[in-house]
Formats: C-alpha cells, sequence, structure tokens
C-alpha cells in the first residue's frame, strides 16, 4: 500500500509543478519496478482514473494519462473501458468484456513466459486470484443485480477458459497453464470442451455441417480414394477445360487456379498439404488421359506437361509467395524487426514438401508417358549425381553410363520444376533454363531501337529475320495454348502490333535470304504476325457470340478483340509489383526480362486499328460498294487478274466492281505482280471485293467450284495474312444465309457419300455412351447432301492445304473458324464437314466425328440436359450404366477419346464432352437453372439410396451397426456436398451466376427436404468461391460484398417474418444453417466485409433457430464493434 501511496503522492506533485509527463511516467516506472510490480499495471490504471474522475479533471493530469498508455505502464483497452464507465452508463455486455481484457492480458502473458519468451516470474497465481475472486466475492454481496454481474463475468470467463484449453490442446502445446486450467475445472467439476469442439448425443444436421465445413481432412497415400479426389474436382474441370485449343484465353491459368485451390482448401477444410497434393494428382490424371491419344490436328500432350510441370508449379509459387510476402511486410512493419534482409519462410512451402513425399507412392500417376521417358531419366539421374557429390560431372556424361539404373518418372520432374522455381530449398542442383522462356521471347520480338538509327521507316524493319525466326517459332498450336496459361497473351498480343504496324505499312521492295535460301519478304514477315496476332482472339465470330463468358473469361472479357488484349497488358503491367506477393515473386525472375509499363493504345497502330474497324463493319453489317478513285480499285483489278490467270479466265469473268477497268487482263503475270507490290494493309482492304466478286462469279455459273477455291488458295499464298479476310468475309456470308445451297453431289463439290453413314454412327455411338439420345437429328441417307455456299467454299479451301510444318501455322487459324462455322449452321453440316475431312486425312476421324458430335448441342436443349444428367449420375455414381462404375473424377473425365479400344472408336466421358460443348450454349440462365434442377434430383437419388449396398452390409454386421442412421446421414451429405460441389464447378466454368435463384421441388420428406437446404447452401457459397475467391486478391472481390450483402438481407428480412417462403421449413433451417455455417468456417473475411446491423439482424435470427452457437460465432468474426452483444449472448446460452 505504500508503494501506491507513493506513487499517487508523485502524481499529485507532478500535477502542481506541471511537470513533462514523459518525466512523470518514467519515476512511476522506477518505483513501480523496484517494489516488485510487473508492467503494465492494472491497478495503475484503477488508481489514476479514480484520481481524475472527476477531483483532478484538469489537462496535464489527461496528459499523464495519455503517456502511460502510450508507455504500457497501465493497459491500454482496460484505461479505456475503466473511463467508458465513468462518462456514459454502460450497455451491460461492453462491461463484461471489459473485464475480460485484463484476464487475457494476463494469461497471454503468462502462456508467453511459459514458452521461455518473458523473463520474469510467472504470472498464474494473479490468473488464479482473479479467477476464483469471482467465485468468492458473490457470497459478499446482498445486491441482486451485484450477484447477478459477477455471476455473469464468471461465465463468460470460463468460457474463454475452455476455449483456450481446446485451443492449445489441438495445437499439442504443453505448460503450466493447461495445469491450471484443468485444475480449477477439475476441483470446481466443471467440464472442459473435447478437442472436436463440441460433442452432442443427438444426431443434429447443423453438427453435421459444421464439421464437414471445417473439418481436417486426410487422405490415403496407397490408393487414389475416389472421394477424397472428388473434394478436388473442380481442379481437373479447369485443367481439362484449359486444353481446348480452340480457346485462346487472357487471364492466365496460374490466377485462376490460385483462387481456386485457395476456395477449395478453405471450404474443403483440409491442410496446404493435402491441397497442394489435389493439385498434383489432377494435373497427373490430365498427363495419363493423354498417354495414347488419338491424331488430331491439335496436339495435347505437350500443353498437358507444360499444366504440370509450369501451370501448376506456379500456382504453388503463387500460394507461397502470397504467405511469405504478408510475413514480409509484417516484419517490416514492427518496430523491433531487426532482420528485414533475411526471406521469410512461411507454413505453405513446409507443406509443398509434405505433399510431394506423399505424391511419390502414387506410382500408377508418376508412369512418364513415352515421349519423356528419357527426360525423366536424366532428372532422377541429376538427384542420384547430386546426392552422391558428383553434380558438376553430370553435363559430362551419358544417362547410360551411370552405374546404376536411373528410372526416373513424373514425380522427379516435378521435383526438377520446383527447384527450378526456388520453392525447395537445395543447393545441390538447379535448372534455370525455363522459368520464364516465354517472356524472354516477348521481350525478344521488341528489340531496342539502335542508338545511332536515323532511318524513316520502323527500325524493326532490319530485324526481320530474327523476328520472322521468332514468329514461326511460336506458331504451332500448343505454343500459343502455353503463352495462354501463362496469362501472356495480352503481353505478345502488344508486342506483335508493332510488327504487324510496321511491316504491314512497307512497299515489299527489300527482301532478305533466310539461312535455308528462301526469300523473305516484308509480306511474309507480316502474315506471319498478322496471323498469330488474330489467333490471340476469336476474330472471326459475330458479335453475338462475344456474350459467353465463363471460369477463366469473364462475360465480355477477352474476346472482345485488341483493344480489349492492351487494356488487359496495361492492367497487368500497372499494377504489378505492388503486393506483398510480387515483392516475394520478382525473386524468380530474370535480371534480364524487363518491360515497358508505360500504357499502350490502338491509336498508336493507325493501320492495324482501320483494319480493326472494317474487320467489325463486314462481320456487323452488308459491306458497302467500293468507291472510286484511289489505290484500292487497281489493287482489286489485279488481284482478280492474278486469280483468272493462273485458272485461265478473263477478268470480266469474274465481273471485277470497279468502273473503265483496265487492261489487267491482257497483262503479264509479272506487271499484274508489280502492281501489287503495295502495302499488305492496302490488299487488306481490298481483299473484301475480290472475295464478293468471285463468290459472285460461282453462284452464277461463271466459275465453277474448283476454279473458286482454286483462286482463293491462289490469294491466300500470295498473302498468308489475307486469310484472316477470306474467314471473317465467308463467315459473315453464311451469316447472312442469301446464298443459295451448295449440292455436295461430287461434280461440282465434294461429296461426303463415300462415310457420312459411318459418322452418323460413330456419332450416335458416342452420345449413348454418355446417356444422350436425340433421334430427331438423324440424317436422312435419301436427301442430298447441301451446304450454305460460302461454307462449302471455305471448305473446299481448307482441303486444297497440304499438311506441312509451313501450312500449319495457317491451318491452325482457318481449321477452327471452319468447325466453329459448321457448327453453327444446319444439322447435318458439320457430319458433312467432319466426313470430308476424315476422308482426305483418315487418321483425324476420331477428333471430327468428335467434333460432330458436339454439334448436336447447338441444336436441341433437350440434349444439353441429358449430358448435364448424365455429368451428375456418372460422378455421384447414379444410374445402373456399366460407364458410371463407382463415381467420381475418373467416371466424369474418363480417359479421353479415340479409336485404341476393340469396335473402333471408344465410348468418350460425359464430363469431357461437356467441356467441349458449353461454349457454343449462349442461354447461361438456361445451364443455371437446369444445373440447379439436376442438383435437387441427385440429392433425392442419394436420400432414397443412401450408401452403396456393400456399404450397408458391411456396417450391419459391425457392432456399432444401430448408429447406422447417422453414419448414413454424413455419408448422404458428403456425396450431396460432391453434388454441390459439381454443380458449382460447371456453373462457374459455363459464366453461369447462383444470384436470385428459385427452385420448384415436390413434396419430399423431411430428411431429402433438409439435404436440399444444405445442397442449396453448399451450392451457393461454393459458386461464391470460385468467382470472388476468399479473400480480397482478385478483381472479382470488389463484388462480393454488395451480393452477399443483399442476399443476407433477404435472409434476415425472412428471419424476421418479413417475407413469406414457399418452401419447405426444413429446407429453410437447413439453407441457413447450411451457409453460415459455411461461411464462419470457410469464408470469414467475407463476414467481415458485411454491415454490422445486418449481421445482428441475422445473428437474432439464428438464435431463434436454436442456433445459439452459430449466431455467436458470426458476431465473434466481427470483432470488437459488436463486443457488447457477444457478451450478452454469451451470458444467456449458459456457458
Amino acid at each position: 500500500m505504500m508503494v501506491w501511496d507513493g506513487v499517487m503522492e508523485v502524481t499529485k506533485w507532478a500535477q502542481e509543478k506541471k511537470t513533462d509527463p514523459l518525466l512523470w511516467s518514467i519515476e512511476v516506472t522506477s518505483r513501480l519496478h523496484s517494489a516488485g510490480i510487473s508492467l503494465p499495471s492494472a491497478e495503475l490504471a484503477h488508481r489514476l482514473v479514480s484520481h481524475i474522475c472527476w477531483d483532478n479533471h484538469v489537462p496535464i493530469t489527461w496528459k499523464f494519462l495519455e503517456k502511460a498508455m502510450e508507455v504500457r505502464i497501465v493497459p491500454p483497452l482496460l484505461l479505456l473501458s475503466l473511463l467508458s464507465t465513468r462518462v456514459i452508463e454502460p450497455e451491460p455486455g461492453v462491461v463484461l468484456v471489459q473485464f475480460l481484457f485484463t484476464v487475457v492480458w494476463q494469461l497471454v502473458e503468462a502462456t508467453l513466459e511459459d514458452e521461455g519468451l518473458l523473463e520474469h516470474k510467472s504470472r498464474f497465481a494473479e490468473v488464479y486470484n482473479n479467477v476464483t475472486a469471482l467465485d468468492a466475492a458473490s457470497n459478499y454481496f446482498t445486491d441482486q443485480n451485484q450477484k447477478d454481474s459477477l455471476q455473469l463475468q464468471r461465465k463468460i470467463l470460463l468460457w474463454l477458459l475452455r476455449s483456450l484449453h481446446a485451443f492449445f490442446r489441438i495445437k499439442s502445446l504443453q505448460g503450466s497453464f493447461l495445469w491450471f486450467i484443468e485444475t480449477y475445472f477439475k476441483s470446481n467439476g466443471l467440464r472442459l470442451l473435447s478437442s472436436e469442439w463440441k460433442t452432442t448425443p443427438k444426431l443434429e444436421l447443423s453438427a453435421i455441417m459444421s464439421a464437414s465445413a471445417g473439418s481436417r481432412i486426410s487422405c490415403p497415400v496407397q490408393s487414389h480414394h475416389d472421394s477424397w479426389s472428388s473434394l478436388w474436382l473442380p481442379i481437373d474441370l479447369i485443367l481439362e477445360d484449359a486444353m481446348d485449343g480452340d480457346h485462346v484465353a487472357t487471364t492466365s491459368a496460374v490466377e485462376v487456379l490460385t483462387g481456386l485451390v485457395k476456395s477449395l482448401q478453405a471450404v474443403n477444410g483440409t491442410a496446404w498439404h493435402n491441397a497442394f497434393l489435389g493439385l498434383w494428382i489432377a494435373a497427373l490424371r490430365l498427363v495419363q488421359r493423354e498417354r495414347d491419344p488419338s491424331e488430331g490436328p491439335v496436339p495435347r500432350l505437350d500443353t498437358c506437361l507444360c499444366m504440370l510441370l509450369c501451370i501448376t508449379t506456379l500456382v504453388v509459387a503463387n500460394i507461397i509467395e502470397e504467405e511469405e510476402g504478408e510475413l514480409l511486410e509484417e516484419a517490416e512493419r514492427s518496430p523491433t524487426n531487426q532482420r528485414k534482409d533475411k526471406p521469410a519462410l512461411g507454413k505453405c512451402r513446409g507443406e509443398l514438401v509434405t505433399s510431394l513425399q506423399l505424391l511419390g507412392d502414387y506410382e500408377d500417376l508418376l508412369n512418364p508417358p513415352q515421349s519423356v521417358i528419357w527426360v525423366a531419366n536424366q532428372a532422377a539421374a541429376k538427384a542420384i549425381m547430386s546426392v552422391s557429390g558428383h553434380s558438376g560431372y553430370l553435363e559430362c556424361m551419358n544417362v547410360n553410363d551411370l552405374p546404376v539404373n536411373c528410372s526416373g518418372n513424373l514425380w522427379h520432374l516435378i521435383i526438377e520444376a520446383c527447384i527450378a522455381r526456388h520453392l525447395l530449398d537445395t543447393s545441390a542442383y538447379f535448372w534455370p533454363g525455363y522459368e520464364h522462356i516465354i517472356f524472354f521471347i516477348i521481350m525478344m520480338l521488341s528489340p531496342p531501337v539502335p542508338p545511332k538509327y536515323s532511318g524513316t521507316e520502323s527500325h524493326l524493319i532490319s530485324y526481320a529475320p530474327f523476328l520472322n525466326v521468332l514468329l514461326v517459332g511460336i506458331s504451332p498450336v500448343d505454343c500459343v495454348q502455353i503463352f495462354s496459361l501463362h496469362g501472356a497473351v495480352p503481353l505478345l498480343a502488344a508486342a506483335l502490333m508493332p510488327i504487324c504496324e510496321a511491316f504491314g505499312s512497307c512497299v515489299p521492295n527489300l527482301s532478305w535470304t533466310t539461312p535455308t535460301g528462301e526469300k523473305l519478304s516484308c509480306h511474309a514477315v507480316f502474315s506471319n504476325a498478322f496471323v498469330l496476332l488474330l489467333r490471340l482472339w476469336r476474330f472471326n465470330l459475330p458479335p453475338v457470340e462475344h456474350v459467353m463468358g465463363g471460369a477463366a473469361t469473364p462475360a465480355l472479357g477477352s474476346q472482345l478483340g485488341p483493344e480489349y488484349l492492351l487494356l488487359v497488358r496495361n492492367s497487368m503491367l500497372a499494377s504489378f509489383g505492388k503486393s506483398p506477393r510480387d515483392r516475394v515473386r520478382t525473386r524468380r525472375f530474370s535480371k534480364m526480362i524487363s518491360f515497358s509499363i508505360d500504357p499502350v493504345f490502338m491509336d498508336s497502330f493507325p493501320k492495324l486499328n482501320n483494319w480493326y474497324r472494317q474487320h467489325q463493319e463486314c462481320l456487323a453489317s452488308t459491306r458497302s460498294a467500293l468507291a472510286p478513285g484511289g489505290p484500292i480499285p487497281q489493287i482489286v483489278d489485279a488481284l482478280l487478274s492474278m486469280m483468272c490467270r493462273k485458272i485461265n479466265k478473263s477478268a470480266q469473268s469474274l465481273a471485277p466492281t470497279t468502273s473503265g477497268s483496265s487492261n489487267s487482263s491482257g497483262s503479264s503475270l509479272d506487271d499484274i505482280l508489280m502492281k501489287l507490290k503495295v502495302p499488305a494493309w492496302d490488299i487488306l482492304e481490298a481483299a473484301p471485293f475480290v472475295l464478293d466478286a468471285a463468290l459472285t462469279a460461282c453462284a452464277h455459273g461463271r466459275l465453277c467450284p474448283r476454279e473458286l477455291a482454286t483462286g482463293l488458295k491462289d490469294l491466300a499464298d500470295f498473302l498468308p495474312a489475307s486469310l484472316a479476310t477470306i474467314v471473317s468475309y465467308l463467315s459473315a456470308e453464311v451469316t447472312r444465309g442469301v446464298w443459295k445451297p451448295a449440292s455436295m453431289n461430287g461434280t461440282d463439290w465434294p461429296s461426303p457419300a463415300a462415310n457420312l453413314s459411318i459418322v452418323e454412327q460413330q456419332i450416335k455411338k458416342i452420345l449413348a455412351a454418355t446417356g444422350v439420345d436425340v433421334p430427331s437429328l438423324a440424317i436422312d441417307g435419301n436427301a442430298p447432301a447441301t451446304l450454305p455456299l460460302p461454307l462449302a467454299a471455305f471448305l473446299s479451301l481448307t482441303i486444297t492445304y497440304k499438311l506441312d510444318k509451313t501450312s500449319e501455322r495457317f491451318l491452325v487459324l482457318i481449321g477452327p473458324s471452319l468447325i466453329t462455322l459448321s457448327a453453327g449452321c444446319p444439322w447435318p453440316c458439320m457430319p458433312i464437314v467432319g466426313s470430308l475431312w476424315a476422308q482426305k486425312v483418315k487418321r483425324w476421324s476420331d477428333f471430327f466425328v468428335f467434333s460432330a458430335s458436339g454439334t448436336v448441342f447447338h441444336h436441341s436443349r433437350d440434349a444439353v440436359v441429358q449430358l448435364l444428367k448424365s455429368c451428375f449420375n456418372s460422378t455421384l455414381g447414379l444410374g445402373s450404366a456399366c460407364i458410371y462404375n463407382k463415381g467420381g473424377v475418373g467416371a466424369l473425365l474418363g480417359h479421353g477419346f479415340g479409336s485404341h479400344f476393340c469396335g473402333g472408336i471408344s465410348p468418350v466421358a460425359p464430363g469431357i464432352l461437356y467441356l467441349r460443348v458449353y461454349r457454343s450454349i449462349r442461354d447461361v440462365m438456361f445451364l443455371t437453372e437446369e444445373i440447379v434442377s439436376l442438383l435437387m434430383l441427385s440429392v433425392r437419388d442419394i436420400a432414397s439410396g443412401g450408401l452403396s449396398k456393400g456399404e450397408v452390409d458391411k456396417l450391419k454386421k459391425t457392432k456399432y451397426g444401430m448408429r447406422y442412421g447417422q453414419v448414413s446421414l454424413a455419408a448422404s451429405m458428403t456425396r450431396v456436398k460432391h453434388a454441390a460441389l459439381l454443380g458449382a464447378s460447371f456453373l462457374w466454368i459455363s459464366g453461369g451466376s447462383a444470384q436470385g435463384l428459385e427452385q420448384e421441388v415436390g413434396e419430399s420428406g423431411v430428411l431429402v427436404a433438409m439435404l436440399r437446404g444444405y445442397a442449396l447452401a453448399c451450392f451457393a457459397v461454393l459458386s461464391g468461391t470460385f468467382a470472388w475467391g476468399i479473400d480480397s486478391s482478385s478483381a472479382a472481390a470488389k463484388r462480393r460484398p454488395k451480393v452477399i450483402g443483399i442476399h443476407l438481407e433477404f435472409l434476415a428480412n425472412a428471419l424476421d417474418g418479413k417475407i413469406s417462403l414457399r418452401c419447405d421449413s426444413a429446407t429453410w433451417r437447413a439453407y441457413v444453417s447450411g451457409i453460415m455455417s459455411l461461411m464462419v468456417n470457410c469464408t470469414p473475411l467475407w463476414i467481415e466485409e458485411l454491415d454490422v446491423g445486418m449481421l445482428k439482424r441475422v445473428s437474432n435470427g439464428l438464435r431463434q433457430l436454436n442456433e445459439e452457437d452459430l449466431a455467436l460465432r458470426i458476431l465473434e468474426i466481427r470483432g470488437a464493434s459488436v463486443m457488447g452483444e457477444v457478451a450478452e449472448m454469451i451470458s444467456h446460452t449458459g456457458f
């Protein structure tokens, strides 16, 4: 007591002398330390507040109080709470929380000391005194309000101690704090929480939902465990969807998968090593589906390997770098940070090691395809030599010369990829070669201006041979797809545009000789760059096609054209380096890679911009007449004369559109070609008029179909870039529908009769295997096969191409356009096209049959519904067809397609077929409604079927058989969650939304009604996590608070009775409990973003449903702004 009297005397003296608050605090601190009183001191806080309020209410004393908080000699929060009781009438709940601040602080400090992090004596005696004082104090009060207040504080403290005990038990921590809590509870006959947090003797749907939402899930190592693999089903779907070679995305597959893995890890409640393992296994399954692929124009194996060894590795790197970036940022903000130069290592890096160790046991999945066995053996040899201390000799040795068998597999290549990205800490060997080769290539496409360059034309012209080698090298279809997977398409487009602008504006007077002896002109360089640029967006589609979106391509997104690509590029470069993750990520980048962050717009490329506007006009409206005068009419005449000269026709026979035209028909071919030595942009401007004249001549019989095809090929050979105009013009003419059909009779046009019936039978076989039956689309064998005239001309042009390396980079432009155009035409246009191409390249027959089978879904909504139903049944193991087997990922995605089975083409898994056709289904609301409807039907089937017969028999034989009902419900809910996961994945990939869903369902039992509510809750939360993410790292997250806020307002109004509901009450209760449980356990950040008043209303509504625990946890997440409500709720629930 003398110590405190002395402290207060010092305070009064300093108050009279107006001593500096800092000097006062030093003196007080010295006295308290001398007396052995630990700081911060709760007693000092009480005495200072009592001194000031209100006899010494002067400015200097308030400064003393402020300094006491600043130098931490009093607990700041306790001091503020003490002051609040003197200033305002306190809320009961806030008063309770004030007391807790002191106790929590004491417990935390004691725990830190117990772990050896503090150097002063134990404070558990003080904690114990505070706890036991509450028990004894109530005996000395007679006022009931005072006794109730003390009992309330005791309840809250017991709840706090139970929570701390459970937390430290789960973390496997030991120490005197556990002994203290357990002794106190045991001596007072009180119950502690179990490590499972909540135990209940009865079966409650909400308890199971909470467990399924937040439980830690382990996986068996020795088997693929399809139920566990189904948790990661969306990853399989996204990986397979990214393999669509016809679709070039501007959004990085790395970013899409990063958000998806983070969402699934939260929703599934798994440790990070399980999430990483799920990612690796999904990528390995993708590769294994391509072990023995059918041949086709789009090779996939290299792209699959890129997905496994590069994309998935970068996804893991993103997650690790995001965590370590946040740790780095926290360390830099800390005033005690002493080691800023040392990289912060997070837990996820260790989780990666665990996942790779587990992955090594999946030997079947790790078996390498034939083409990479040698590389896998090299990786294994590198590891062996490194371990043996001879890593420097590997480059000088042949693997066959090693004294041991270096049988490598895909696991060794995955390890190599992780080492290359600094994800595994090893100094034994390092593989720098491919970290970021695509970014090097893009950078090399933009060579710098020479220091003393003074020419009038672009400096790029002098780099023509070098640029052409790069352009040809990255033109194969799988190369472009790899750029797309990395999200590098916007950067590539911005690098190609200056090349197109420069070489397209150049008169082809100059030429260069390539190392192979070929002549290279500016027209050739322009064509290679321009064709590659066009492949980066679906340039040939009419405006109605641009409204589709999906998981990796938001609606009205990447397909909008070059303007959008530049906007994305500008945004990417402007934002890079600003997040903590980017700061860590830059360590992986070579210092040689640098891009200008200056924004680039279409106005910088006037010729390209002008062509693009004309191209849009061509697609959207009829072609305007050719204006007389200027160079374009002469170019049109020259192009027509060139085409006619080679087919021994006069230019007049094509009815040229220019008046007074000329003497071009009498000119020699050399004279004509001399007149065509003009910039490529001018030729592209003239090309539509040439095409219109040629197609009109064919329609009126002045030009036979074979001559038309030859003329189109001559035009394309002269300037391959004109293929873009040919594709867009003929596509637009097919859409207009003004041309008479062409009879594919084998006389005028090629005939598909030789194999059309076979193609039809194979299409039926593919559809039947996936549970689809569309009899109305049968081909009438007696009716003549016809195609729209522009489509017939397009098809004939493609057939004239040889399948060699030179033609490949142009076929990959027109091939997908032909398939897309044919698919949109009336049935059976696509089977006819497929039949003719199968005749030309028999080894590609399976590919064209598969493409033709997908066309069915363009014409029949019923077929789409049947396909979706087949996807649900196969995944969940419902139905009796043999293809379904036991369900899971294997049944949904199968093994691709091909003829490597007896009896011709193999069945196609329903999921593969859906992923190839969904982009053609433009009615997203239709898809949304059908997906939800099928989800509800699946719930009914799951509830009626329960477990499989074998599992039921097994349960009946165990001594726990009487608990079958409980196990069955839990198992059914697991399958329901899988159904919701599949539905949400399809909805997200297809570009739909779960907002504003209403579903009419028939009458059902209580169990089915509850499961439906749970299914809808899972579906809604999963759809939200896929679309917006679980954190704020994506741009889409900005829309999240508004959308969720609107939905929670609906829930609150319904809980308040302001809205009448038509659904079953059990469905409603399960939905509300389910969606809020999932948000609490999986997406707490969503709750932090919401309005406090709205959360209070929802919390009160949950209490009315007897969901007190859930109501409390919602408010707990929101934090200090609702601490009063939390305390009051605890007092009423009797913890």
